[in-house]
């Protein structure tokens, strides 16, 4: 499990909208997690994250859950790799 400590490995953005990639280790091996988040500014002009998102945001979530994903893929390859 990620602590706040962590930082993700990588994360991809569209417009206010970001998915972060977390790698996590195990005793089988690395394995991956994702997180998406919304921005927004709240009355006081302070950005802030969520998790809730409207129905104009869900073809860009699928987009870039398939930008995770592919991503994540060249990740497995590396660790793939690296074990070789």
């Amino acid at each position: 499990m990620t602590t706040s400590t962590n930082k993700p490995v990588s994360k991809l953005r569209d417009g206010s909208l970001s998915v972060a990639i977390w790698r996590n280790d195990s005793k089988n091996g690395n394995f991956y997690t994702v997180k998406f988040a919304r921005s927004y500014k709240d009355e006081q002009g302070e950005y802030h994250d969520t998790d809730s998102f409207n129905g104009y945001d869900l073809l860009q979530i699928s987009r870039l859950a398939d930008k995770a994903y592919e991503k994540i893929a060249v990740f497995r390859r590396a660790d793939q790799s690296s074990q070789s």
